[in-house]
């Protein structure tokens, strides 16, 4: 007989739910569903705040959370799914940092509690009641979790990285004169 305790549990419940609310996430820029933009509104958006090419951000962004998301909420591949999908929640929050924490003046602080839930998943694992337990924890490895997370932040620094040159460059072309000539 097998005896689940409450932190196996837990784990399934923390990730059916942040699973769940990033695989939605993930299809409103994949497919356009629940009010999305589809990778066409997305990867517009996606250009005009400075992650280029758009459309190719759309895609990936819109991969690590649906796809993420519903590895997460399956428990299967659990580090590579909580990186990928934390690299895209780093992603959001690096977009909305300049508007403060708050979610309701248009923060970070969603994002940011996304990110480090997945994270903090694909450290402590998916617990028995996944699907990594029931196949042998084939795609759950003790060496997944840092190479999954550090190539993640690798990349994720890299997009990041180079939205701000772009972002910054933008903000120079607009600035405005200090003399009048």
């Amino acid at each position: 007989m097998t005896c689940y305790d409450r932190r196996d549990v837990g784990l399934l419940l923390l990730r059916l739910g942040t699973g769940g609310v990033l695989a939605a996430h993930g299809a409103q820029k994949l497919f356009g569903w629940f009010g999305g933009g589809g990778v066409e509104g997305t990867g517009q958006f996606m250009e005009s705040v400075g992650y280029a090419p758009g459309r190719q951000s759309a895609l990936a962004a819109g991969l690590a959370e649906a796809g993420g998301g519903a590895l997460l909420a399956l428990g299967l591949a659990t580090p590579a799914a909580g990186a990928a999908a934390a690299g895209a929640m780093a992603g959001a929050t690096a977009l909305h940092q300049p508007n403060g924490f708050f979610a309701a003046e248009g923060g970070y602080e969603y994002a940011a509690t996304l990110g480090l839930a997945t994270a903090g998943l694909a450290v402590a694992g998916p617990g028995r009641l996944s699907l990594d337990h029931a196949f042998g924890h084939a795609l759950d490895r003790g060496w997944m979790v840092p190479a999954a997370l550090g190539v993640t932040a690798a990349a994720t620094a890299a997009v990041i990285g180079a939205r701000s040159r772009r972002v910054r460059r933008a903000a120079e072309g607009q600035q405005e004169a200090l003399f009048e000539e």
